[in-house]
């Protein structure tokens, strides 16, 4: 048992009433237990008076499950999905998306009012998605005992078969029902991707050398894999989505984001946050297929990529070949940076949501680079982060956060540091960031 945990015994005495106050990052609601212990419940919302079951104890808080709504909160609405509070796909259709936009920028100016020590954040209105429904290009999947498709409930590796889903595009919602499996064929989980055309990329993941019989009526390109690599079943490994007129190749086991409206408001985003132009060098570190270089190379003389991922490295430079003004460096951010002669005048981050690594951040801070944009799909490291580049002499301007998740408790932000021109050299060791 890890230290500080207590076991549960699932006994009528562990029920509680309690209020619910407040919403915190992950999608919670939380109140208090009778010993002043905080309480997370998921779905829930703040005012309510809710009956709960504990599911884990720790010395400072609980965790539980929502067994009886007592009284309901005025914002609370009927959930589209039947699925809705079973399955863990979603957690804020009790909600009007209006309120969902309202918590996820609050959310965000409290994490960073929490973790940063920042007083009055400069977070900017929240960027609506255009569809709150119907919106995802790509949905992954995984099969229940009787090989039916369903989603994992959440912290859960249970399976729970679905019969409708309103977050993938209505083409994919077209598709997937159609998608029919043997018991034990060995698939762990699946992923369709839709792009441009509708163009459909099947992934099958399992453990067995040989793939599983797989046969559809209609066109698809599909792919396995498992222990001996990838094989391609059927058509190509691969899709294109454009993005403001640009074509991406997106590879099987590439990440690319799911919301393609919002990604390109993204682009839009960061092209009028910089100045950028054929002197101006450009460092995009965690640049995956080049989403944002891409837009980049189009306007600075030179700009270097770091990417860890091979099938993105992949597509990055099938993306970028035409771009004379590139460069790409694959592996570890926190192994490349250290070693990399550069003074770059624009720095681009956009990390997976455990944020840039400490020696990573530390190279980047011994750049100097004059502006530096942090693209974050975590509010929590990213208050993390800025709270180093503060002490590191850097100027929070502002962050503005986009909705490319609607019903989740998810939120991108984009947010713009300058480093501050002053020659106290205060914040300028980064020795001395690593208190």
């Amino acid at each position: 048992m890890r230290e500080g945990c207590y076991t549960v015994d699932m006994h009528p005495d562990y029920k509680y009433e309690v209020e619910l106050t407040a919403m915190v990052y992950g999608g919670d609601a939380m109140g208090r237990l009778p010993d002043g212990r905080a309480v997370f419940v998921p779905f829930g919302l703040p005012g309510e008076r809710v009956r709960i079951r504990l599911v884990e104890q720790k010395r400072g808080f609980a965790r539980a499950e929502l067994l009886d709504l007592l009284k309901p909160a005025p914002e609370r609405i009927p959930p589209r999905c039947s699925h809705f509070a079973i399955c863990g796909g979603c957690h804020y259709q009790h909600l009007a998306y209006s309120d969902q936009l309202k918590l996820k920028e609050e959310i965000v100016r409290e994490q960073l009012i929490r973790i940063a020590g920042l007083p009055q954040p400069p977070v900017l209105a929240i960027r609506p998605s255009p569809k709150p429904w119907y919106y995802r290009n790509a949905v992954q999947f995984h099969l229940s005992p009787n090989a039916r498709i369903g989603y994992q409930k959440a912290s859960s590796h249970e399976v729970v078969e679905i019969h409708e889903c309103h977050l993938p595009e209505q083409v994919l919602n077209e598709v997937w029902p159609r998608l029919e499996f043997e018991p034990d064929n060995g698939l762990e989980r699946l992923d369709v991707r839709l792009g441009d055309y509708d163009d459909l990329l099947l992934e099958l993941e399992g453990q067995d050398l040989n793939p599983p019989d797989f046969s559809v009526d209609f066109p698809i390109s599909a792919v396995y894999r498992g222990p001996a690599g990838q094989m391609v079943l059927s058509g190509v490994d691969y899709t294109l989505i454009n993005i403001l007129g640009f074509p991406f190749q997106i590879s099987s086991g590439s990440f690319f984001q799911v919301n393609t409206p919002q990604a390109e408001a993204m682009v839009r985003h960061l092209l009028e946050l910089i100045t950028v132009d054929k002197s101006a060098t450009v460092l995009d570190v965690y640049c995956g297929v080049g989403l944002f270089t891409a837009f980049l190379a189009e306007r600075a003389g030179r700009v270097v990529g770091i990417e860890v991922a091979p099938s993105a490295c992949e597509d990055f430079s099938a993306n970028l070949d035409h771009f004379e003004n590139v460069e790409l460096y694959e592996g570890r951010a926190e192994d490349i940076l250290p070693y990399l002669t550069l003074r770059p005048d624009i720095v681009v981050v956009d990390p997976p949501r455990e944020g840039i690594e400490r020696a990573a951040l530390d190279a980047i801070l011994a750049m100097e680079a004059p502006t530096l944009i942090y693209v974050s799909c975590d509010p929590a490291t990213l208050g993390r982060d800025t709270k180093r580049l503060i002490k590191a002499g850097y100027q929070l301007k502002q962050v503005t956060p986009f909705d490319l998740f609607p019903q989740t408790f998810h939120v991108e932000c984009m947010a713009k540091f300058e480093k501050n021109n002053d020659d106290s050299g205060e914040g300028k060791r980064v020795d001395d960031l690593n208190e």
